[in-house]
């Protein structure tokens, strides 16, 4: 019988009688005295528990009950490199599992600080996929979560909308494509455009991409029987001073076009569009939580389809940038909806940022592993802020090699502006990537980011993690 787990931060008390308690933290706050005083037990066992327990470099936990209370605790680790994220958010999720089942469950997180909260919270919502189909009468379990730091309960008035917006993040990357079209998505962008009160423009098939200049999102797309689409949710708050833009990939399904995938790389593509999700579910997240600048998010939505529609190598496409390009890869498509997308948003709104977000290359895994997401961007401040803004929420971003001049070559063409794939995977081939979409941006562009999430965005079970939303919050309100 399928549970989904829903979370519910609270600053107050929590509900008594739960079926399971899961404490988590470093072993040195799992013995102080303000959590020994929540746990109903006594001391002594609890002492004993943690005993035994190592936070090793991913966590560890134990358990036992007093009468029909399951008590958890998770200790997670004391080792933290300077690049990493001081919350170890990593280790939460796996520890977190534990508040899952039927019963109403109460999950502390006791951080080390109260800026710990945020990054706690968004990683614990990690580990509560809400999409199934597995048989049965579904059921809904609450989980209480609250985070406690040495002087008190931590009053985080962002908790909640993250941690919905990682759930709902999680969910778009979880459904196949049988259910997740590209129309699919348009009614999801819909339905957050009418809970937000936010405008949205819809331009999807042939007609309207061509007529806008998106041959990039509609090569990509127009042999799949759903169309392609570029979607723009816009908040507008009347006191804004300035415009940030998210641009997300969407791409459905990756099947590799006519450049496919093999039996084993094929699997898990539906979830090729995790940065559309991220974007989605960011915006809903910002917007409830009262974001004050002038918002958009840009949704390139496609499924790179085999077809007799489907973009050859050879072909060339013109970009909505004014470039043309030979396409030599037709499983590198997810640059080429996101050339577009950067191109649309920056003549259509100018914005003073834009941040792109895409599971775009394998070679992000190679470079940044499979916790950090990597970055790309033409503003080292911007570059600073975006690490600052990663740690701090338990996202963590890496910087790849910005050296555009080393990497132009790549693309060369002797028969259109350039390429979309490199001729040489061995020169740092995701900074590459990064530069493709540079390469749309208008010569007076604003500070742009490019986070390559292909690492972040699934878990170790294949699982959508909803990575990316808490990134995006945080790095918006740096601006």
């Amino acid at each position: 019988m399928p549970t989904t787990s829903r979370l519910t931060y609270r600053s107050d008390s929590l509900p008594s009688d739960p079926g399971t308690l899961v404490v988590i933290g470093r072993k040195e706050r799992l013995l102080s005295p303000d959590i020994l005083t929540l746990l109903p037990m006594p001391k002594g066992t609890w002492k004993a528990m943690l005993s035994r327990l190592d936070g090793g470099d991913s966590g560890a936990a134990a358990s036992t009950w007093v009468g029909e209370l399951k008590v958890v605790a998770g200790v997670l680790p004391e080792s933290c490199s300077r690049s990493n994220s001081p919350s170890r958010a990593w280790a939460i999720p796996g520890l977190a599992r534990a508040a899952g089942g039927k019963k109403p469950s109460n999950l502390i997180l006791a951080v080390d600080e109260p800026a710990h909260a945020l990054a706690a919270c968004a990683a614990s919502a990690k580990a509560f996929p809400l999409y199934s189909r597995k048989s049965g009468t579904r059921r809904e379990q609450v989980i209480s979560v609250q985070a406690i730091a040495p002087d008190g309960v931590v009053f985080e008035p962002r908790a909640q909308a993250t941690m919905d917006g990682v759930q709902f993040a999680a969910r778009l990357v979880d459904a196949p494509c049988s259910e997740l079209n590209t129309t699919a998505f348009v009614a999801e962008a819909k339905e957050v455009a009418e809970r937000t009160g936010a405008r949205i423009l819809v331009l999807q098939g042939e007609q309207a991409l061509k007529e806008n200049g998106l041959g990039g999102i509609w090569g990509v797309g127009k042999a799949a029987s759903h169309a392609p689409a570029l979607v723009a949710l816009i908040h507008s708050p009347e006191n804004a001073e300035k415009c940030v833009a998210w641009v997300g990939k969407g791409v459905v399904y990756d099947t590799g076009g006519l450049s496919i995938k093999s039996k084993a790389g094929m699997p898990g593509m539906k979830g090729d569009m995790g940065g559309a999700a991220a974007v989605l579910a960011g915006f809903e997240a910002a917007v409830s939580t009262g974001f004050g600048q002038k918002l958009v998010a840009v949704l390139c939505l496609a499924e790179n389809a085999v077809g007799p529609d489907a973009v050859r190598p050879d072909d060339i496409l013109a970009m909505h940038s004014g470039r043309s390009v030979e396409v030599n890869n037709t499983d590198a498509e997810g640059r080429l909806v996101l050339g577009d997308g950067v191109s649309w948003v920056c003549r259509n709104h100018k914005p003073d940022m834009v941040v792109d977000v895409a599971t775009l290359t394998g070679a992000a895994l190679m470079t940044s592993g499979k916790v950090f997401a990597g970055i790309y961007t033409n503003d080292e401040d911007l570059e600073l802020r975006a690490r600052r803004a990663g740690k701090s929420v338990g996202e963590p971003v890496f910087p790849f090699l910005y050296a555009p001049e080393l990497m132009r070559k790549e693309f060369k063409s002797s028969v259109a502006d350039m390429k979309n794939s490199v001729k040489d995977r061995m020169n740092a081939q995701a900074s590459c990537a990064g530069l493709f979409v540079e390469s749309h941006l208008p010569k007076d562009a604003p500070p742009w980011l490019h986070v390559d999430m292909a690492g972040p965005s699934w878990g170790g079970d294949k699982r959508g993690t909803g990575y990316g939303v808490a990134f995006l919050l945080a790095l918006g309100e740096s601006v």
